[in-house]
């Protein structure tokens, strides 16, 4: 079915771009129901939704197939992500191209006195960042009062980075008559709040089927060491070496250090984070499309709204945080009809809950080990023997210097040569440590001892009763960093200053290589020389003497001192949910 639309400038945009039949969610919004109204809209990612809603404005800021003279913003576009909005700005700008209209992007990062400018000199469309357009509307840069249609894209995510604040600033500026078109992945509870504040009388779109995961992308789970993940996300680019890869990190210094390590061993990568400038974070997306690198590492700043047309792989070096992360980092392939594959590195402590967090995204993965050095080695032959080099045409000049290097070396020193050369340029495949398929656990009798018939070694801690010490959190992060069991850990002792604890010898080896590949990086943990000496029994209280408790004061009105601030035991109930959101994007 062909675009039924009114505006010859919008026609010609879409035919120059190859768009010859609208997306469901494009269909939807061009409804004649749809015409004038405020839209509540929830669309799988990639499905063009930054198109759809272009569409679905353009009659209320077009004059009889025309806009108006360039003065103060006929449409407002705001999106979480400085990335997103960029490229909703370069969407919107080749729509309207033909059309005439000035589009401004204001975001994060860039020169806000060109924004400014811009600004001041008048415009159609303005794009831009929660953050950037408070700032510009504060500073009364920025004029909403001929606002006709304000859009919120992907409003699921500006709620959940804390940004409700800019938003009720934003199109609390707004005229009340204006168009609200709200586009989300879900429309959870926060979302129609958001809707029934700002939007009258809606019309909900759903395009998305329930229940489905994206039906273009196949996952596939690989089993790895806690110690290898690295050696195996190696091995897995060197195996799928066919286009650019999207690996995600939990946090900035993973970014740092797995792009460090990348580089090291030779392959094109480059780095995304929110730490990078603007001007960065552009350049390594535009060596990502251009060819010139192939590994893009990135924190989930990358997860919404990024359009890379050609990835066909993404990698989750870290294990997504929820289901929504997981299906928008997932999304930024399998995009436009294309296939995409997504694999998941798991440790054996995280097989789990990564498998709980597919199950809730109705995902089915296929489990799989990390490629072998012997495989990827098999596969570049293969490579060697189909490369278009040895296939296309000879050109005139390489003849004749072909024909020399046969008169001086035998043909065989010449194959080999061209081999070697083929390979210096492919970085080492790893040696990975098989790993055995997750078998069901026996349920263990609540009267078993995990030391019964088995050696323990003892490991140290440094943090003790003074930090806060317990437990109840560092058992579950002993297994998180050794990919542990709780079987695998016997007695807890917890001093003033030091916590002791005991570690199956057959699992002490692996847990030493974890916290040495820097698996524990904010707690300190070392061997023990010796097991703890019996705790010395406490003098009897003095009258009066009231100890510590919960409020973290001694005797004398003195707080007691702080925890190590990363082994500081989570938030109870995680009730302040702005700042636990604030806290993780900071960290990406």
């Amino acid at each position: 079915m062909p675009f039924y639309i009114e505006t010859p400038a919008l026609l010609q945009a879409l035919a120059e771009r190859g768009y010859a039949e609208p997306t469901a969610v494009q269909s939807a919004v061009l409804e004649p129901e749809a015409e004038s109204r405020d839209l509540l809209v929830s669309a799988q990612t990639g499905s063009g939704k930054t198109v759809a809603y272009g569409l679905a404005f353009a009659a209320t800021i077009l004059d009889d197939d025309h806009l108006p003279q360039a003065a103060a913003p006929l449409a407002l576009v705001i999106a979480p992500t400085r990335e997103l909005a960029l490229q909703v700005h370069a969407e919107l700008s080749w729509l309207y191209a033909h059309a005439g209209a000035r589009v401004v992007a204001c975001v994060g990062g860039m020169d806000p006195r060109r924004e400014q400018r811009a600004l001041a000199a008048g415009c159609h469309i303005v794009v831009g960042t929660p953050g950037r357009l408070q700032d510009h509307l504060t500073r009364r840069a920025l004029d909403l009062s001929a606002l006709r249609v304000a859009v919120l894209d992907e409003a699921d995510e500006m709620l959940d980075l804390g940004f409700r604040e800019e938003l009720d600033a934003i199109l609390g500026a707004a005229p009340a008559e204006r168009r609200t078109l709200l586009f989300s992945a879900t429309i959870a509870r926060e979302i129609a709040a958001l809707a029934r504040q700002y939007q009258r009388d809606a019309l909900r779109i759903d395009t998305l089927v329930r229940n489905q995961p994206h039906a273009d992308i196949e996952y596939r789970g690989i089993r790895i060491a806690a110690d290898e993940v690295e050696h195996g996300l190696v091995n897995l680019l060197r195996h799928h070496d066919s286009g650019p890869c999207l690996v995600f990190c939990a946090t900035r210094e993973a970014v740092r250090r797995l792009f460090g390590r990348l580089q090291e061993r030779g392959f094109a990568a480059v780095a995304l984070s929110g730490e990078l400038s603007q001007n960065e974070r552009n350049a390594a997306l535009q060596s990502l499309r251009d060819g010139r690198a192939r590994v893009c590492i990135a924190t989930d700043v990358a997860a919404r709204g990024l359009d890379l047309p050609n990835l066909d792989l993404v990698i989750h070096a870290d294990l997504p945080t929820d289901k929504a992360t997981l299906l928008h980092r997932s999304g930024r392939t399998g995009r436009a009809g294309r296939k995409g594959l997504c694999l998941l590195l798991v440790p054996p402590a995280r097989r789990r809950r990564a498998a709980a967090l597919l199950a809730s995204a109705g995902i089915e993965a296929v489990w799989d080990d990390p490629p072998s050095a012997e495989a990827i080695r098999a596969g570049d032959q293969a490579r060697l023997l189909a490369d278009p080099l040895l296939t296309e045409p000879p050109l005139d000049d390489d003849i004749a210097l072909a024909g020399e290097l046969l008169a001086a070396h035998p043909p065989l020193a010449v194959a080999a040569a061209l081999i070697r050369l083929y390979r210096a340029r492919l970085p080492a495949p790893e040696d990975i440590t098989a790993q055995p398929a997750e078998a069901p656990r026996p349920a263990r009798d609540r009267h078993d001892n995990p030391r019964d018939g088995r050696e323990m070694v003892w490991f140290r801690a440094a943090i003790g009763r003074h930090g806060r010490a317990d437990p109840k959190w560092l058992l579950p992060l002993l297994c998180r960093i050794g990919g542990l069991t709780r079987r695998d850990i016997g007695a807890i002792r917890i001093f003033d200053r030091e916590t002791r604890f005991e570690i199956a010898a057959d699992c002490a080896g692996t847990f030493a290589a974890a916290l040495d590949a820097g698996a524990s990086p904010d707690l300190a943990i070392e061997p023990a020389d010796a097991a703890p000496a019996p705790q010395a029994a406490r003098p009897p209280a003095r009258p009066g003497f009231r100890p510590a408790g919960r409020s973290g004061f001694k005797p004398g009105g003195k707080p007691a001192p702080n925890p190590t601030p990363m082994a500081r035991p989570p938030p109870d109930g995680g009730t302040n949910r702005g700042a636990n959101r604030r806290a993780r994007w900071r960290a990406r």
